[in-house]
């Protein structure tokens, strides 16, 4: 007989050290713009300790605001804040007719 092993994580979001879904693309992206800002720096002749102390401090404060992000909208609260902007504050209707005809 056959010895087959189960997944038991399917459709569970993806998780790293407590980033969930979207947030760990956002972190990957910010760090890689962190790193492109260092070497334009670099180029560009600011001097190696301020390059490091600048990119210290953006990257702690980018750290903290994506986790921060994370754990205040949850795996896809972020999305539905972003959406809720597109919706009417309210609706105006001058007939009943379009409530009438759901009766139908």
């Amino acid at each position: 007989m056959a010895l087959y092993q189960i997944n038991k994580g399917i459709n569970k979001p993806i998780e790293f050290k407590g980033l969930i879904g979207q947030y760990i693309g956002y972190l990957a992206a910010g760090l890689v713009l962190l790193l492109i800002g260092f070497a334009i720096m670099y180029i560009v002749g600011v001097p190696v300790i301020s390059c490091i102390i600048i990119i210290s401090v953006l990257g702690s404060a980018l750290f903290y605001q994506v986790f921060k992000l994370s754990h205040k909208y949850g795996e896809h609260g972020l999305m539905k804040k972003a959406a809720k902007r597109y919706l009417p504050g309210h609706l105006k209707f001058t007939t009943r007719n379009i409530f009438l005809q759901l009766k139908k």
